[in-house]
């Protein structure tokens, strides 16, 4: 894919990004959305479902028998909820693969370099997120989150059968990234659960990024801190080890109340710690946010305990392109950065940048 260069002159990556919940592609011919066909689909049946039902909720006695069969007086078809979570470059050029949800559902898709959508599946029983395919490959990468606050890795053929998950436990395991090499390895994030005596979660450890090597099942700790958490790794071609590190995320949960309360108030943090925004208010949408100087990029060999250098303040996302440039997000503008780590520059501005991925 050509490279987009900036009202400035500079060039860059082709990149996509994601944005409350939509996919933005960014390449030479600027800048544009990616809506996905099976989102749209999805979107139009629920607007026709409620103009066939409309009358139900209508009329004379209408909130009564809105209420008597569980359904909202008033509700708006354009609120139905279809977001991309995560994006990936596919296995040819112009190729994207993404993660999609709703409220109900959860698909892995491909979008090819014509338009056309190809759905490798979709499923009600686990949501699918942080997409990666291996590089020159087909084998995919992602994170499944199953009830209860749990999520494990699993792979997958890049044609989305032999869906087999690889990790397992009290734990959520998160953003599995390929090592480069002809070994199956990945790198990833992974914090413990805690449980009160009811099975209820009532908070999560530290994120450390663990690698595991899929052949031997063997898991190591490369970098871990009980008041950081390390999270979005990165394992570049240059046998260097990626990641943000930024301070330890500790929301106080209710300390009594019903299980339920407790339940949706740990998957509420959740929700807000993987969006990147503050679980002590909600960011409102007209305010893009930023994440402080304390967010960290890392670098470092990849080895347990290495010392890690900081290429940048402040990032919210990032990933690493094919010729060994870093691009970076603050969560409003993106930065390309050379592998020496010297010479950052702004090359596009967006709005609550969610999630960044070089093509």
């Amino acid at each position: 894919m050509a490279r987009p260069q900036n009202k400035n002159g500079v060039t860059y990556p082709a990149v996509a990004y994601i944005s409350g919940g939509q996919l933005y592609l960014q390449h030479e011919d600027g800048e544009r959305i990616v809506e996905s066909p099976f989102g749209r689909s999805l979107r139009d049946r629920a607007g026709e479902i409620y103009r066939r039902n409309a009358w139900k909720v209508q009329g004379r006695g209408g909130q009564s028998l809105a209420r008597a069969l569980r359904m909202p007086a008033e509700s708006d078809p354009s609120a139905f909820r279809v977001a991309i979570t995560s994006v990936a470059r596919g296995s040819a050029p112009g190729e994207l693969m993404y993660t999609l949800e709703t409220d109900e559902i959860s698909g892995v898709f491909v979008r090819e370099a014509d338009g056309t959508e190809k759905r490798l599946f979709h499923t009600a029983d686990f949501r699918a997120s942080h997409l990666d395919r291996r590089p020159g490959g087909c084998e995919l990468a992602l994170s499944i989150q199953h009830g209860r606050g749990l999520a494990d890795l699993a792979v997958m053929k890049g044609d989305g059968s032999g869906l087999t998950e690889v990790t397992e436990g009290e734990s959520l395991d998160e953003a599995p990234r390929w090592v480069p090499g002809e070994r199956r390895r990945l790198v990833y994030q992974s914090a413990g659960i805690a449980r009160d005596r009811r099975g209820v979660p009532v908070g999560n450890g530290p994120y450390t990024i663990q690698e595991i090597d899929l052949e031997s099942r063997e898991v190591a700790c490369l970098a871990q801190d009980p008041e950081l958490d390390f999270v979005q790794p990165r394992a570049g071609g240059d046998g260097m080890l990626y990641y943000i590190r930024k301070p330890r995320l500790k929301p106080q949960l209710p300390k009594a109340g019903p299980g339920f309360f407790r339940m949706f108030a740990f998957i509420l943090m959740l929700r807000l710690m993987r969006s990147g925004q503050n679980p002590d208010g909600v960011t409102p949408p007209e305010k893009q946010f930023q994440p402080p100087s304390s967010w960290q990029l890392m670098r470092q060999e990849r080895t347990a305990g290495a010392q890690a250098e900081v290429l940048a303040r402040g990032v919210a996302s990032f990933d690493l392109a094919e010729d060994g440039a870093i691009l970076y997000s603050n969560g409003a503008d993106v930065f390309s950065m050379p592998r020496d780590g010297a010479g950052a520059k702004k090359v596009l501005s967006g709005v609550n940048i969610d999630w960044i991925t070089t093509l």
